[in-house]
């Protein structure tokens, strides 16, 4: 329970049975619209920071950006990543 507090800044009874469709449903919307907090117009204080990883998988197995968000809206990050082999050590260590 204390990881969810901490996910979502909130507890409800759902969570006692995580594995439930009501409880997977929930953390769904949940995470669904911290995304949508998160990728705002207006900054606001978010309650909790649990949220999709913004791709996409087609039926055809093709991993893509949600289209609108190719990048991260508070650091430019790419979604996709980089093929770069090698990293500057200030990132890695």
């Amino acid at each position: 329970m204390s990881l969810w507090a901490e996910h979502f800044g909130t507890l409800e009874p759902t969570f006692e049975d995580p594995e439930s469709a009501e409880c997977v449903r929930r953390v769904n919307a949940l995470a669904e619209a911290n995304w949508q907090q998160y990728t705002a117009s207006e900054v606001t204080d978010m309650q909790g920071h649990l949220m999709p990883y913004p791709l996409q998988v087609t039926v055809d197995g093709l991993v893509m950006p949600l289209p609108g968000h190719e990048k991260f809206p508070d650091v430019g990050g790419s979604v996709m990543g980089t093929n770069q082999p090698n990293l500057p050590d200030d990132l890695t260590s």
